[in-house]
């Protein structure tokens, strides 16, 4: 179903009106859109010299063994030439078996000398662009996928409807509180890799489903690390503490946090449509979920972690949400959902609202904490205006895009010479980056991710390879035609 047919910011600020996205509010004036997105934003001592922020997204185009690969450059030329201010590098696993697939990147001794080129490469063209990089933050975000791990789920918590959803059988075996000791060393040991290349930043990933935040929900795990919330806060407390132990203040510690998890949705083959699993009230599982509704948030527990995190000297927060294995449109809103998936269970307005909410709310509760905004790609060319609305209103310091990046890299530039961005350009939430991601019919196991519609260059043919691969898979999957009749 097409949602964005909105010919003016007005009537797309109408519409939000009507269906009660209350949240949703533009700054139309594109000369204070130019201002408001322009100003510095100080984070831990660091002047950043704009509020526009690119979010770190995956391009799944490493060498198998974890080095930035070409289209990986690629990419990273074009945010450092961009205009941003705030460049979040991608996810990089600690460890091998921590990847989210193949061709994720991964820090260690045999890459760290790549990842120190990508960085000042990055900054060496921002340098040449706009005179300076000394006002350029640059955070690594370094992750361990858990139950998305590849080749071997790795599984903090039981929750029925999320092991339904993933694959993971009930008496799949929890990864032990040892075991979870030693990947946090290995967080350690990326961090001080992360410290050699030159980042000023890193961001311990704890969203989306991946191992810190489900860490963070694990209610009914036993041992140190489950039951409550001192339990499943040990885990990133350890995280932070042993960097701060082993770098001082060398490294700036940022966290992109899941501030609400939500439950698994399906799709219904009658409508289309996506609908939640079943699920028992009181809702035992999960991180900022609301027990007696679990369709809603409830950020009491964020809040608490959030105060522990200032205590721990993060300086930095990037608010996030969902999860793209199991409800996709609470994270991104989308026009158009991936092959196989379930079309918007909502208008997309109320799911780019439950964002603005969030963010907004957890902003105003700590105003001297800079957060970084997300769910803003769906509003297309409209987006700038909203971030610099949130800006405007205290609600948010820096405003990100994250799909919207991998379609038009250049938004930052635009918007701070404009004020305006050039509607054929932005992205349109077609999900065609999502397609490619969950392609894995590659000699290296996976498609590298990226923009079909807007990127012809760098992904036209890839989407053509990725799509025949797929058409071949299904083909094959059905087995041979019977012939003349009889059986195959």
């Amino acid at each position: 179903m097409k949602h964005f047919t909105y010919k003016s910011l007005q009537e797309l600020a109408s519409e939000a009106e009507r269906i009660g996205a209350q949240h949703v509010r533009f700054e139309p004036d594109p000369e204070k859109v130019r201002s408001i997105l322009a100003r510095p934003v100080m984070v831990g001592g660091f002047r950043v010299g704009n509020a526009i922020a690119i979010h770190p997204m995956e391009g799944c185009d490493g060498d198998p063994d974890g080095k930035p690969g070409e289209l990986t450059w690629r990419r990273y030329d074009r945010y450092g030439r961009s205009g941003a201010k705030l460049l979040w590098f991608e996810a990089t696993a600690v460890r091998q078996d921590g990847r989210a697939n193949p061709r994720q990147l991964w820090i260690h001794s045999g890459t760290v000398s790549e990842m120190t080129r990508l960085l000042e490469h990055t900054r060496q063209v921002h340098r040449e662009t706009y005179g300076t990089a000394d006002d350029l933050l640059e955070v690594l975000q370094l992750t361990h996928s858990g139950r998305q791990s590849v080749p071997r789920k790795i599984v903090p918590s039981h929750n029925p409807c999320v092991d339904a959803k993933t694959g993971v059988p009930d008496d799949y075996p929890l990864v032990s509180d040892d075991v979870l000791e030693r990947i946090e060393d290995d967080f350690v040991a990326a961090a001080r890799l992360a410290c050699r290349a030159g980042f000023r930043a890193i961001d311990i990933k704890a969203t989306h489903g991946y191992l810190a935040v489900e860490l963070l929900g694990a209610r009914n795990r036993p041992g140190r690390y489950g039951g409550p919330l001192e339990n499943r806060l040990r885990f990133l407390r350890n995280v932070l503490g042993k960097i701060r132990g082993a770098l001082g203040d060398r490294l700036m510690l940022c966290v992109r946090l899941g501030c609400y998890d939500g439950v698994p949705y399906y799709l219904d083959p009658a409508t289309g449509g996506g609908v939640p699993c079943r699920y028992e009230i009181p809702y035992p599982h999960g991180f900022g979920v609301d027990p007696c509704d679990p369709l809603r948030e409830d950020l009491t527990e964020v809040k608490r972690v959030i105060e522990q995190l200032r205590g721990w000297r993060v300086a930095l927060l990037n608010v996030s949400a969902g999860s793209p294995y199991y409800n996709p449109h609470i994270g991104r809103p989308f026009e158009k959902p991936d092959e196989g998936n379930y079309e918007q269970p909502e208008h997309p307005l109320l799911g780019v609202d439950r964002h603005f909410r969030i963010a907004g709310e957890l902003q105003q509760t700590f105003p001297e904490l800079p957060l970084v905004g997300t769910g803003y790609s769906w509003l297309q060319k409209y987006s700038i205006h909203a971030g610099a609305a949130n800006i405007a209103a205290s609600r948010i310091r820096f405003f990100g895009l994250g799909r919207g990046s991998l379609a038009h890299p250049n938004f930052p530039r635009e918007a701070l010479e404009r004020g305006e961005l050039d509607e054929r350009k932005v992205c349109k939430t077609l999900t065609f980056c999502t397609f490619l991601m969950r392609q894995k019919n590659h000699p290296l196991g996976q498609f590298p991710c990226g923009c079909p519609p807007f990127d012809k260059e760098g992904y036209g043919q890839i989407m053509k390879e990725a799509a025949a691969a797929r058409r071949t898979a299904a083909r094959m999957s059905k087995g041979p035609r019977p012939v003349n009749g009889g059986a195959a």
